[in-house]
């Protein structure tokens, strides 16, 4: 009994030039959190989240950043950004 797979390749699921973005701009957060610019490095992290379902959003098929449905793309990078955003104010305001 055969098994369908499902098609998964880079020329329809995405762009690594895309991928490849994102991840330096991870690790430019990453590297400013280690230097102890917090604010900046979580305020690049949420908007590369935003900007990336945002994006989704208005680009839906052609957009370069895909790894599922444009709904669940585009929910999980903004509600990321926001979630991200809206964790750090409320530690700055507890201190």
């Amino acid at each position: 009994m055969p098994q369908e797979h499902p098609y998964v390749s880079e020329a329809k699921e995405g762009k690594p030039v895309c991928e490849w973005i994102v991840a330096l701009l991870v690790c430019v957060s990453g590297i400013l959190a280690a230097f102890g610019y917090t604010m900046a490095a979580t305020a690049l992290l949420a908007a590369t989240a935003i900007v990336l379902g945002t994006m989704r959003i208005i680009l839906r098929e052609r957009s370069p950043w895909k790894v599922r449905s444009v709904a669940f793309d585009a929910s999980m990078s903004l509600c990321f950004g926001i979630g991200v955003s809206l964790l750090d104010l409320s530690i700055r305001i507890m201190l």
